[in-house]
């Protein structure tokens, strides 16, 4: 039993609950305080003196290691698992040691290795599902698990789906279902966890880019098109809506919400040419992108598809091939040039921190995708990551 006037065992809302923290040797007034006083008053302390309140004993150093202390911080750091509404993308994790890392973000701090290796240059693409890395490579696209520290990468994939008869150009991962489009002009549909496929002929040329969700599939392509599939019984690959464009598709994205409205210029008084190459939903009506014109444009299509809300430059006039975000304050950019990998702050005008990942030859960054921890870059012949756990 503890002693009259003790606080309750310290909890992480959301986890497990901490083991006990040892008792105190002397008596001190501070836990004569209820808890709910005690969190409040912690409440008011930064990152800094939280650590130091948490250095003076060890009861104090497992009260301030509480979750609900440390979220409030956290939702102010960069890629710390927290969304703008506040959800969090990496439940489990503590999140203190969430904003340590977030600090190594911020300053660019990490050790750099590459994954994997190709003997002929590709434009891979790939996405991460937990515990495995799905890249394409050529015609196909294999599953890699990721070792326990999530730096590297098992030998040999655990699977490899297959079914285009060119280079896979892109594809993405939803609801255990990769669909794919490739240089055949064909879209390929694999359930992960079985053997059900599904390949149908989609475009005149190459399919540049796919998206999926609710049943439907939209896909772009170079023959200056986007359609919609359905993949309802009985009309699987069916065509229920064709656009034609001026130029080439690049980067198709479906809403969150499915809505059913039909975007298809975002932006006007561009240059012939200034593309959009990669789009990212951060809400259902939020989003990137970024191209060929070397901008990150921000978006919120609840007041204008025509002017972004904001708006950054790479600052080495270099085309832009992929972004992705925290769904909060952190953005990551891979340019045309050299494998410069870039990250942004939201709330500043300027670069935070840059990575060159191909010198000496230059190679664009074709697609990233990044944890709380850790950054994975595709590129040309290889495969690189940036491990922030370690300064």
């Amino acid at each position: 039993m503890g002693r009259k006037g003790s606080p309750r065992s310290p909890q992480a809302e959301g986890g497990s609950r901490a083991a006990s923290p040892p008792a105190s040797s002397s008596p001190s007034p501070l836990w004569a305080l209820p808890e709910e006083l005690l969190l409040l008053i912690c409440s008011y302390l930064d990152a800094q003196a939280l650590g130091r309140l948490g250095q003076v004993c060890r009861r104090l150093r497992f009260f301030t290691s509480r979750d609900v202390l440390w979220r409030r911080i956290a939702r102010g750091c960069l890629n710390s698992g927290f969304t703008q509404l506040g959800t969090d993308l990496a439940a489990g994790v503590p999140v203190k040691e969430r904003v340590k890392v977030s600090q190594n973000w911020r300053h660019g701090r990490c050790r750099r290795e590459i994954l994997l290796k190709w003997k002929r240059n590709l434009m891979p693409w790939m996405e991460l599902d937990g515990e495995y890395l799905y890249l394409s490579q050529a015609e196909n696209i294999e599953a890699y698990r990721l070792c326990p520290d999530s730096t590297g990468l098992q030998r040999h994939p655990q699977a490899i789906f297959s079914g285009h008869q060119e280079d896979v150009c892109r594809f993405v991962l939803v609801n255990s279902h990769v669909v794919s489009g490739g240089g055949d002009g064909s879209i390929v549909l694999h359930k992960i966890h079985g053997s059900y496929s599904v390949k149908f002929s989609a475009h005149e040329q190459e399919v540049n880019c796919v998206d999926f969700q609710g049943g439907l599939i939209v896909s772009g392509s170079r023959d200056r098109t986007a359609k919609v599939w359905s993949l309802s019984a009985g009309r699987v690959g069916q065509c229920l809506h064709t656009v034609q464009t001026e130029d080439r598709v690049w980067s198709i994205a479906i809403s969150p919400l499915l809505s059913g409205q039909l975007s298809t210029c975002l932006g006007t008084d561009f240059h012939r040419g200034a593309g959009v190459l990669d789009v990212f939903y951060e809400t259902p009506s939020l989003l990137l992108s970024c191209g060929y014109d070397t901008y990150i444009r921000y978006w919120d299509i609840r007041t204008s598809t025509r002017k972004c809300v904001q708006e950054w430059e790479e600052p080495h006039d270099s085309a832009l091939y992929c972004i992705r975000s925290d769904g909060n304050h952190m953005i990551a950019s891979g340019s045309s040039y050299y494998g410069v990998v870039r990250l942004w702050d939201k709330r500043q005008t300027r670069c935070l921190q840059s990575f060159h990942l191909s010198s000496p030859t230059s190679s664009p960054v074709y697609c990233l995708r990044f944890s709380t921890t850790h950054l994975y870059a595709a590129l040309a012949s290889a495969l690189h990551v940036l491990d922030f756990t370690t300064p």
